[in-house]
């Protein structure tokens, strides 16, 4: 009973935790994501303003629109696309935000196949 007591003492005080959002500081800005494809880490730069991402990765720019949802969701579409798969929007949901670095999770819109990561504002 003791036991049982404790648990719920402790359900009852972490839920009353909620992590840090503030999106609107994330809105616009110049960004860094690092992520491993095909066994090694790849940078990606991103400058974004209230409408339009640009990503700089491996040399190579690419440009797509952005749709904030609410302040903190937003849907990226890219302008050109070269394929299929590309002309495809992402849900953006920014889950945590800390100093200069967010939490965020994506995927294509409709799916519920969902990944995450971290990107960090350097400007």
């Amino acid at each position: 009973m003791k036991h049982i007591a404790l648990l719920l003492l402790y359900i009852l005080a972490s839920s009353c935790y909620q992590q840090e959002r503030n999106c609107s500081n994330f809105h616009t800005g110049t960004f860094e994501f690092e992520a491993f494809l095909d066994g090694e880490l790849a940078k990606t730069t991103f400058i974004r303003n209230d409408t339009i991402e640009i990503d700089f990765f491996k040399g190579k720019s690419d440009t797509s629109s952005i749709r904030w949802i609410n302040e903190c969701e937003y849907i990226v579409k890219k302008l050109h696309p070269k394929n299929m798969a590309e002309r495809k929007a992402i849900h953006m949901k920014i889950l945590t935000t800390e100093k200069n670095i967010y939490t965020f999770e994506y995927g294509m819109v409709g799916d519920n196949n969902k990944q995450r990561g971290t990107a960090k504002k350097i400007k």
